[in-house]
């Protein structure tokens, strides 16, 4: 049998072991075609298997070359002999031929996708469970900022787990954490402290997740580039936003509230085994700064000793970090976006099924328009900031320039939401999703800034600030709650705080941040 493979590239053609006949109209018939079929950068492979069931004719000196038609080859197979086959070998999977960095990244956004979707399925699912259950909105506000307990305290060690062990097996073990966690919650539902613990283990599993995230960017991505890997990746967050609070009330009306933490728990846990065939092999991006070793599978530095471990922690200057006015700043601007961004999150579909007098599925859809609008914004931020950068801007510049927009927009259109203006539902909603869709510029901003001052310990510094930007998910979202039971004014609870920190943080950074590249060293 034999088998013709036709691939458009710069290899000769040889035909072995087959009749000088059968070669010559073989050959008149491909240079007939070839100049209209193939060109230089195809790459259709074709394969072709049929019988020849006359070998002992075949003399074994005769061989053809044919060096007219490139990209054909013609090999023997064997004695047996076999029925016609033809078939296509196309290059699959479509991204194999991606470089790695880009393959990360790719799988790292898509991480962040379903850590969205496990994050904002309980503020439509809540309406539903406290209708059930019989919660008032302290005791739903309770158990929704219970994420956070565990997003807050998983911030550091995430950090120093990523750099000691690399960012990669950290985000694995994030996503089946949350993930198993999120499948439980319908089974702990009905006792509060079961219920309060999976959501821990889901902020624990999510908030090491960025910090492993930061750490393979800073190892991966060039100054150039950043601005939109980070972008990327963290704007995974508003698609996961966008796709969960689109399914989840349909699955929430069609198969109950339960539905939307077992599918979305499965989601993850899909990651996690897809995750394992994603292979990579010495630095993504050439030369690094630091020792890529931390990072590579099957490092000996992967697997320390306990007496390594501590080492590591001390090496950490963890003093240096706190005497750098450009560290405070990130801190304080992490904890002012945060607490309107996870107040917003959590009580936006509760704001307008009830004051703008929406069902579920309006107020659930209508959630859907702010990090929708954020993606399309993400996008424009983060060309904008690494067009800055290319032609010659300041990074410190670009960084205040992106942050500023991220926090005086939302407040803005918070104070005019909360000003009783008479607007029309509508314009409320619009209003708000320009808003906060603009706040996805903090992406091009701070959320770049651990990367530029340090690459190091990027991970660590955002595991510090991310720590303090967690309180707000804690205090914020419950404190909201008690706010509106006490006030019953969405404007003083909701808006009101979230506008204080906008202003102050907008001062803050652009007084104190900085990108310069720091040494951190414990004598400076």
């Amino acid at each position: 049998m034999a088998k013709f493979t036709v691939r458009a590239d710069h290899n000769l053609c040889c035909l072995s072991q087959n009749t000088q006949s059968t070669s010559s109209i073989f050959i008149s018939s491909l240079n007939h075609r070839h100049s209209r079929v193939f060109s230089s950068r195809t790459r259709l492979k074709f394969v072709a298997s049929c019988s020849i069931k006359e070998k002992e004719n075949v003399k074994d000196s005769e061989e053809v070359t044919v060096p007219v038609l490139k990209g054909i080859q013609v090999d023997e197979l064997g004695d047996e002999i076999s029925s016609e086959k033809v078939g296509f070998n196309w290059t699959w999977p479509p991204w194999r031929n991606l470089p790695q960095r880009y393959k990360i990244i790719g799988t790292t956004s898509l991480a962040f996708v379903i850590c969205n979707m496990d994050k904002v399925n309980l503020s439509v699912a809540i309406i539903p469970m406290s209708h059930q259950y019989g919660w008032n909105s302290s005791v739903a506000g309770l158990v929704q900022s219970s994420f956070f307990w565990g997003y807050a305290l998983s911030q550091l060690p995430g950090g120093w787990l990523a750099k000691t062990f690399g960012g990669r097996k950290v985000l694995e073990i994030g996503v089946l954490t949350w993930s198993l966690a999120t499948a439980l919650v319908p089974v702990l539902a009905g006792f509060m402290p079961g219920l309060i613990l999976s959501r821990i283990l889901v902020g624990i599993g999510e908030g090491v997740s960025p910090s492993a995230a930061t750490d393979l960017i800073a190892r991966a991505i060039p100054l150039e580039e950043r601005s939109r890997a980070v972008s990327f990746v963290f704007g995974g967050l508003s698609v996961g936003s966008v796709l969960g609070l689109l399914l989840a009330p349909s699955l929430i009306q069609n198969f109950g509230w339960g539905s939307v933490f077992y599918l979305f728990g499965l989601l993850g846990i899909t990651w996690f085994s897809g995750f394992q065939f994603l292979t990579v092999e010495g630095p993504l991006y050439g030369a690094s700064t630091f020792s890529w070793s931390q990072t590579v599978p099957g490092n000996k530095s992967r697997n320390p000793s306990l007496e390594e471990l501590g080492d590591s922690i001390k090496d950490v200057p963890w003093k240096a970090f706190f005497k750098s006015e450009a560290v405070w700043a990130m801190i304080y601007a992490h904890f002012c976006g945060s607490w309107g961004h996870y107040t917003c999150l959590s009580w936006l579909p509760t704001y307008f099924s009830e004051e703008l007098s929406l069902n579920l599925t309006e107020a659930a859809w209508v959630s859907v328009l702010p990090p929708l609008a954020s993606i399309f914004v993400t996008g424009i931020a983060s060309q904008f900031a690494d067009n800055l950068i290319t032609n010659g801007v300041e990074t410190t510049t670009v960084r205040k320039i992106c942050q500023t927009i991220s926090f005086l927009s939302p407040a803005t259109c918070m104070i005019l939401s909360s000003l009783d203006l008479g607007l029309p539902p509508w314009e409320v909603v619009a209003i708000l999703t320009g808003g906060l869709a603009l706040s996805s510029f903090a992406l091009s901003g701070l959320y770049c800034t651990h990367q530029d001052i340090s690459p190091e310990y990027a991970s660590i510094l955002l595991g510090i600030t991310n720590t303090v930007g967690a309180v707000p998910g804690i205090v914020g979202v419950a404190l909201t709650g008690y706010l509106l039971d006490s006030t019953h004014s969405w404007g003083m609870s909701l808006f009101a705080p979230s506008i204080f920190f906008y202003l102050t943080g907008t001062i803050v950074w652009l007084a104190f941040a900085s990108s310069k590249p720091q040494s951190f060293s414990e004598d400076d």
